[in-house]
């Protein structure tokens, strides 16, 4: 096996049950690997923002001058997305030569397909000379690949019902599991602002050191007098004022750069940074499909809302983003995931709903899709073959007044952005 593509075939096929959540055999493996991180290491869990919030470290560190790598999943086309080092996507032969690695020692011992590809990402991250790692955590927290690394800071976004099958069916039952990545005496940031009683407790049973929005640090938004769309941080032992509003568009965003300032603080003594490195990496700070506006008539967006409380934001957002004479939605969701919610969420934002099968083994049919949106009154409705004829028909539909929102699934997002990169010569993750 030479190429990357060949390697994460190879690992689907021995390891293919998709969630095995033990951490022993991981934790055999990364011992025989030697892994370890030798410098500040921030660790990102929660239900959503996780993405948002791993992206305004990294680019909040890179503007202070430290070499940052970051490690996010999924990806939307390409695994290499998966991690960077100072910037940078990793390339194809950086990757492989971690996999052979892994390979090499596991032995005997099944790993998934995540955890496969976790330890060859550390692996790499161990070994690019770093001054900051920023680790996005997958599904859940106790049990998942990423809590094997004791990370100098914890960072909690949010806790709300999704993976329920796996993580349990209250938010109490999914605060328990996304807390277990907190390490005792070291801080622990939870910017939920209403966070459950299992937070509060888990983090006590371990001995972390706990930052909760509201009480240990805040963000005061640009909406008070005088504000002029600037806002201010304050911490326990810190104030920055005068701070632009993040690059990443949404309300909810403004809690997130308040988290990652919250953690930054928390190792200020390790890696200073001035406010003229705050400000710059809260304007640079960029991730695809999160509320991603792309350019054109109609206008598009993209956002890779897939559960209610994401719904939810996307839905504030689309409040506060002007008017349209209709809007039109892509949709496909995982059986999975909880329709229901997610279309009360946004039904009263959406015309017309132009739905297609997701893909895979979790992957729901149009039929199935459009039959709960119409048992929701959710409108008009019309039923496609596949994400990238739900794409072209809402792009037909749709006049220059109108906008067109891609959402339910990375999936989703991803053939649009496939297709649109077939049809323009350039992805829609540019801006």
């Amino acid at each position: 096996m030479n190429s990357l593509a060949d390697w994460l075939a190879h690992i689907e096929r021995l390891h293919h049950r998709p969630i095995d959540l033990t951490l022993e055999r991981v934790r055999e493996v990364a011992r025989r690997l030697a892994i370890g991180l030798s410098c500040p290491v921030f660790t990102v869990g929660g239900t959503n923002g996780k993405g948002s919030t791993c992206a305004l470290l990294d680019a909040i560190l890179r503007a202070g001058g430290y070499r940052v790598g970051r490690y996010t999943s999924p990806h939307l086309l390409r695994f290499n997305e998966r991690v960077t080092i100072d910037g940078v996507e990793a390339a194809d032969a950086a990757l492989v030569e971690q996999l052979h690695a892994v390979e090499q020692a596991r032995g005997e011992v099944s790993l998934t397909y995540f955890e496969f590809t976790t330890l060859a990402i550390l692996r790499l991250l161990m070994q690019a000379r770093l001054d900051a790692v920023v680790l996005e955590v997958g599904l859940g927290g106790r049990l998942d690949a990423v809590n094997i690394v004791d990370a100098d800071v914890a960072l909690i976004t949010s806790i709300d019902l999704d993976h329920m099958d796996y993580l349990g069916p209250t938010r109490e039952h999914i605060g328990f599991e996304k807390a277990h990545i907190c390490r005792a005496g070291r801080p622990a940031i939870c910017c939920d602002p209403q966070p459950p009683d299992s937070v509060l407790q888990v983090a006590a049973d371990l001995g972390a050191d706990l930052w909760c929005l509201g009480r240990d640090f805040e963000a005061c938004g640009p909406d008070r007098p005088g504000a002029a769309g600037q806002w201010i941080y304050r911490g326990r032992t810190q104030r920055r004022a005068g701070l632009p509003l993040p690059a990443l568009r949404g309300a909810h965003q403004l809690r997130n750069a308040a988290g990652a300032l919250a953690a930054l603080e928390a190792v200020r003594d390790r890696l200073p940074l001035s406010q003229q490195a705050v400000r710059g990496g809260l304007l640079r700070a960029t991730i695809p499909a999160r509320f991603q506006v792309l350019p054109g008539r109609p206008v598009v967006i993209l956002d890779v809302a897939h559960n209610p409380h994401a719904a939810a934001a996307l839905a504030e957002n689309l409040d506060r983003h002007g008017p349209f004479t209709r809007t039109h939605a892509v949709f496909g969701m995982l059986a999975d995931k909880d329709v229901a919610g997610v279309v009360a969420a946004l039904r009263d934002r959406i015309d017309h709903w132009h739905v297609a099968p997701t893909p895979g083994p979790r992957g729901m049919t149009a039929g199935a899709l459009a039959q709960r949106l119409r048992a929701a009154a959710a409108g008009s409705v019309s039923e496609c073959d596949s994400l990238a004829a739900a794409y072209a028909q809402a792009l037909g539909a749709a006049t220059p007044d109108d906008r067109i929102v891609v959402f339910g699934s990375f999936l989703t997002v991803a053939a649009a952005i496939a297709d649109r990169a077939a049809h323009t010569g350039h992805g829609a993750a540019q801006r």
